[in-house]
């Protein structure tokens, strides 16, 4: 019965670091997709990423995560001639630029649980003012859950867990909502993640049956303070919640020089630090974050380690509105 009750936690509830029904990141803010449809092409390049994250190095057991994301924006293209009043003709896009796509994949081992996931995300961008973007999203996700049964000893073998739909795998629909605005000066954002709160039976026995998948929220934001012509410095903020837990936030500040580089620290509400390192070469951009977490595992770990790496292609131009990107 405890070796039940230690799955069902584990898979369902999320008591620890910040609900691990869904992974977690410590680079949330340099691949914002993860959390948040909205920013799908959102800066006008098509970019790859990927990230590996090991949690809690060295403890048995622990998570571990590999993801890789794309986006990209459908810019103005394929002119065409219109009619218009007094027999004049105008040239307008077939595309408007408004429409950005994107997604990712991901692999997730949190303890017994096996969790892999993809999404696809539309986004639409429209223009409050001449330099602020304002852009909704919309995601269709799937998650496959599954128990690594081979890493568990069961005492009767007609037990209903290791007969269950969970261990030979689960298929789960669901969908994320966002909402976001980018500035050349600072970003925001909020999402809904696991809308559909998607109901999971396992076994046929009415003791635990029937579980929900939780609803989880964030918020993002950045601020871009200039310092001379190569300097900025950057807070940022990250708030993570859902309906059945209490709230999480990273706070923290980055050093940016020329746009190349950069180094900051972040303080996480459940008792971590964070510090990342990143640099970028052409059109190529590499990060590393390291969390030392100030709870009682960190005597038995080696921390936690996240490596990503992202590539971008199109012409710098595309940036910013006012160099007619779209």
């Amino acid at each position: 019965m405890r070796l039940k009750i230690v799955i069902l936690l584990t898979f369902f509830s999320g008591v620890t670091a910040f609900g691990q029904q869904l992974p977690m990141y410590s680079q949330y803010l340099y691949n914002k997709i993860l959390i948040n449809p909205s920013v799908a092409g959102s800066d006008g390049y098509t970019s790859f990423s990927l990230t590996a994250r090991e949690q809690w190095a060295g403890y048995t057991g622990t998570p571990r995560t590999f993801s890789a994301s794309w986006q990209t924006r459908l810019l103005k293209q394929s002119y065409s001639i219109r009619q218009r009043s007094g027999n004049r003709q105008s040239f307008k896009p077939s595309t408007d630029g408004r429409v950005g796509l994107g997604g990712y994949v991901f692999s997730d081992r949190n303890g017994l649980i096996n969790i892999n996931g993809a999404q696809f995300s539309y986004a639409y961008h429209t223009w409050l003012q001449q330099n602020t973007q304002l852009s909704f999203g919309l995601a269709a996700n799937a998650y496959h859950y599954r128990i690594d049964s081979d890493k568990i000893n069961f005492e009767d073998p007609n037990d209903p867990i290791l007969n269950s739909s969970l261990r030979r795998g689960l298929f789960v629909p669901d969908a994320t909502f966002g909402i976001s605005v980018l500035n050349p000066k600072f970003s925001f954002g909020i999402s809904a993640d696991q809308l559909f709160q998607a109901s999971v039976k396992i076994g046929g026995s009415d003791s635990y049956s029937d579980f929900s998948l939780i609803r989880q929220y964030f918020l993002f934001g950045s601020f871009d303070i200039e310092q001379g012509f190569y300097n900025i410095i950057q807070p940022s903020f990250i708030f993570m919640t859902s309906e059945q837990m209490m709230p999480q936030a990273d706070i923290g500040v980055t050093y940016i020089f020329n746009n190349d580089f950069w180094v900051g620290m972040a303080y996480r509400t459940s008792k971590a630090i964070i510090a990342n390192v990143g640099m970028s070469h052409k059109n190529m951009f590499f990060g590393y974050a390291f969390d030392f977490t100030l709870s009682e595992i960190q005597r038995v770990t080696y921390g936690t380690h996240e490596l990503s790496f992202a590539v971008k292609f199109g012409d710098s131009a595309r940036k910013y509105r006012w160099l007619d990107r779209y």
